[in-house]
């Protein structure tokens, strides 16, 4: 956590965000004392947990679909097509909220939003794991998407408020490992709850909702939103460069929408995310379904086990990638970006062949380049990028713009397994990947007002 200490002048090679280590540290006492580095550390630990935490209830469908598909009570109705659209309707109201929270963050800060999507998750896992019918599994995947929805940008929008741009990419790279952490750690721990403890597909709900509700009551008692709560000075900076538009603190709803539509880059950001999402969303929801139909010697402990190179992968990447935009390309963020779209989309095009020889160590190295590239470019993406362009006092509506536009693509990635061979899947993914690259590439040295 050494990089949580008052950020470093950049080297006079950059394009400094200030000009000296001084001019940085009299800003604020959140980066010049002892306790501001403090307060910073504990607001990244307990963001981070929360979103991990999140994970524990997402992941549990995902896990329970394997004892669902050979449960004879339920399985001529909750079919691999059922369960398809169960989850495009779970991302469908992911989208509907992505697009609610992070204004409302803005508005009425990330604390109110996040405990809310914790209730609600918690809540919607415990219906599911004592129900089984169609209609209450559908209306319970509503109330969970948007209550997951209440994670990302809320949070993304509280470690704005206490970090920099100049140190973003490398502190929201290692931040963003807890999406790729839950759903590294999730699926064999609820897995192995499921299948080894209990024996019952239910026990994966149930085990997800106790997790996230040990980390309510963490974030509960430590997050607070901004660091006035702790009676200390902001991080903010003066803009590099042409100031933004100035808008009131509290802009309504419309005005922070009109505002960060007039972005062609959040614009950009979002397009890429739609292109994007689909290929994470189909390993993530379906990874031990896909694993199964590669290997069907597997049992079902292994399926859930063998996409943990897929989440392993995921944990690197985002810290690799934020380093390498700030340290490597000067705090742009499309270059590291493009480059690893260009990756995905050779691993996504070659998956179906290089799996086709059954063996389990090329179907976890093929999984471990797409964890790999997938999480580099979605954390820039969703979070780094997004933070930047939005700017502080839009930084949540613009992280929900981006990511509501991903989740109506990771609407396919939950939808189009259950209907599509491996081979037109993958092709797809592999198209929209390629997409995704060129939309980035006219920005490549693209910096926003406050790192210009």
């Amino acid at each position: 956590m050494a990089d949580l200490a008052p950020p470093q002048p950049p080297s006079p090679g950059n394009k400094p965000h200030v000009t000296t280590k001084e001019a940085l540290n009299s800003v604020s006492p959140l980066l010049s004392s002892a306790r501001g580095a403090r307060i910073r550390r504990r607001i990244f630990v307990v963001t981070w947990l929360a979103y991990a935490g999140f994970y524990f209830v997402r992941q549990a469908f995902s896990v329970a679909k394997l004892g669902i598909l050979d449960d004879p009570a339920v399985g001529s109705v909750l079919t691999e097509r059922a369960l398809g659209v169960i989850d495009a309707v779970y991302l469908a109201a992911y989208a509907v909220g992505q697009f609610l929270w992070g204004m409302w963050a803005d508005r009425f800060g990330p604390r109110v939003v996040v405990i809310g999507g914790m209730l609600g998750a918690i809540g919607a896992a415990c219906v599911m794991g004592v129900g089984s019918a169609l209609l209450v599994f559908g209306g319970a995947m509503v109330v969970q998407g948007l209550a997951q929805s209440a994670g990302w940008a809320p949070l993304c929008k509280n470690m704005g408020n206490f970090f920099l741009p100049a140190e973003r990419g490398r502190i929201l790279g290692l931040w963003s490992t807890n999406y790729a952490f839950g759903a590294l750690a999730a699926p064999p721990f609820l897995g192995w709850i499921a299948y080894s403890l209990f024996d019952n597909w239910h026990a994966a709900f149930l085990g997800g909702a106790a997790s996230l509700a040990v980390v309510f009551v963490v974030f509960v008692a430590l997050q607070r939103n901004e660091p006035g709560d702790f009676g200390i000075a902001g991080a903010e900076l003066p803009a590099q460069g042409e100031p933004d538009p100035v808008e009131p603190a509290r802009s309504s709803g419309f005005a922070l929408y009109r505002r960060t539509l007039g972005d062609r880059m959040v614009l950009t950001l979002g397009a890429s995310y739609f292109l994007l999402k689909p290929a994470r969303y189909a390993i993530l929801l379906w990874g031990p379904v896909l694993v199964s139909r590669r290997l069907p010697e597997v049992d079902k402990v292994g399926a859930t086990l063998i996409p943990v190179a897929f989440g392993v992968a995921g944990v690197v990447a985002p810290i690799a990638v934020g380093w390498l935009s700030d340290r490597v390309f000067g705090s742009r963020r499309v270059p590291p970006c493009a480059l690893a779209l260009g990756v995905l989309t050779v691993a996504l095009a070659l998956f179906m062949p290089l799996t086709a020889t059954g063996s389990a160590g090329v179907l976890i190295a093929v999984l471990a380049v797409i964890g790999l590239s997938v999480y580099a470019a979605d954390s820039m993406i969703s979070c780094v990028a997004a933070v930047d362009f939005g700017t502080d006092d839009a930084a949540g509506t613009a992280a929900g713009l981006v990511n509501g536009c991903g989740s109506v693509g990771a609407i396919l990635g939950g939808l189009l397994p259950g209907f599509l061979s491996g081979g037109a899947l993958f092709t797809i993914f592999a198209v929209a990947a390629f997409l995704a690259g060129l939309l980035m590439l006219p920005h490549w040295n693209r910096l926003p007002r406050t790192a210009a």
